[in-house]
């Protein structure tokens, strides 16, 4: 029975993997992973964001082995280096004043929406509605999804969590007339990911702060995707000149280990006691000793300089691209967005095909999470095969509609 036979009869299908078109991925080195039969493809997607230094990055290995020989996991029941040093960077390095570790954004936003449930309670009786967009992820557990503002999402896992209202992103008022005596938090993505690579405008992430200010309420900012450099700055709020209350932090923190941060300040910061909240895998000591060397490297001088120029390189040969069925390009840093008026899912497969690992979104959003330490001539490698399967898909629906017609 081959590895894919296998796949099929033991792991339950909640992956759309489709035999002898989905790789198998054995090794990866920077921006490239090779499958079984040898084939090297450029990596554009990077487990969704989670290899943001393309992978296996030299520093982040040898801080991983060196933990493993020492310890791997002792509970949160005693203090451990790596989980302390990072509490310490995070919070040196942004506005937060201390942090909840847990092992994946879904965790890091259940997290934030329990502490922002209790501070409703503690600071306005029994305030406990979170208002979120439409069009955000927020992760795959029960109340992620419903934060979640995307009805696909909830759909069969009915009744959903109460307490989620939903407002049009980029769309102040919308927000504005959500609140009510019941509301303790906002909570959005300063760059929408799964929802089409939505940047958030910043008169849009300034008017929630003043609201949140106003009506006594949390500002919650999820950085799940688009926090730890990939936008161009360290914490995505930092392009926006707005400090939120609570943030999240997952995927690139962990340089490829399962992490995920809930980081808050001020009263939020002292809403949950001993008893309230834990994990016990959250903080583990090899995790923590990955995140630490991330940070290392992000924060090295002129790296986040160099994320930004390519970002901008990367969009503008992307604006260039002389083909028809390109609507928008859009993004911050390097998480960009291409949306096309075409089948997005067969572009991506075409793009596999010619060695470039992307992903669709929506049916027609082509979203691109490039290694961090993607250079201008692997961009420009990667256009090049995007465009020629923008071409062959264009192509094909002009066929397919001449086709139709009987010509």
């Amino acid at each position: 029975m081959d590895l894919q036979t296998k796949e099929k009869n033991f792991i339950i299908n909640t992956y759309n993997r489709q035999p002898g078109i989905t790789p198998f991925i054995q090794r990866g080195e920077g921006p490239y992973v090779w499958d079984a039969s040898g084939k090297r493809y450029l990596d554009f997607i990077c487990g969704l964001g989670v290899n943001s230094f393309g992978h296996c990055h030299p520093q982040v290995v040898e801080a991983v082995c060196r933990q493993a020989k020492q310890l791997m996991h002792a509970s949160n029941l005693y203090y451990t280096e790596p989980q302390i040093l990072l509490a310490e960077r995070i919070v040196s390095h942004s506005c937060a004043d201390k942090v909840f570790f847990g092992n994946s954004g879904a965790e890091a936003n259940e997290a934030a929406i329990k502490l922002a449930r209790k501070y409703g309670k503690i600071t306005k009786g029994n305030a406990y509605e979170i208002i979120t967009a439409k069009r955000s992820f927020h992760g795959r557990t029960l109340a992620a999804i419903t934060a979640t503002g995307q009805p696909k999402y909830h759909k069969g896992f009915e009744p959903i969590v109460e307490g989620f209202r939903y407002g049009e992103f980029n769309d102040l008022e919308s927000f504005a007339r959500l609140i009510t005596d019941e509301t303790c938090a906002i909570m959005v993505e300063p760059v929408q990911g799964e929802g089409g690579v939505y940047p958030a405008k910043e008169a849009f992430l300034k008017g929630l702060r003043r609201l949140c200010d106003e009506h006594g309420l949390l500002l919650i900012f999820d950085e799940v995707q688009c926090g730890m450099g990939r936008t161009g700055k360290l914490f995505a709020y930092e392009n926006y000149g707005v400090e939120p209350d609570v943030f999240t932090l997952a995927k690139a923190l962990g340089g490829g280990l399962p992490i995920g941060v809930m980081a808050a300040k001020g009263k939020a910061a002292e809403v949950l006691t001993p008893g309230e909240h834990a994990s016990t895998f959250g903080g583990n000591p090899v995790a923590c000793a990955a995140a630490n060397a991330v940070f290392e490297i992000v924060t090295a001088e002129g790296f986040l300089d160099h994320v930004a120029k390519m970002g901008d390189y990367f969009r503008q040969k992307l604006r260039e691209l002389a083909v028809g069925n390109v609507v928008e390009v859009r993004g911050l840093g390097l998480m960009v967005g291409l949306e096309i008026d075409g089948d997005g899912a067969q572009v991506a497969k075409m793009c596999q095909e010619n060695g470039l690992l992307i992903n669709c979104i929506g049916g027609k959003i082509l979203r691109f999470l490039p290694p961090l330490i993607v250079n201008e001539e692997q961009i420009d490698a990667a256009v090049e095969i995007l465009r020629n399967a923008l071409q062959g898909a264009e192509h094909t629906a002009a066929e397919g509609k001449r086709g139709e017609k009987g010509l």
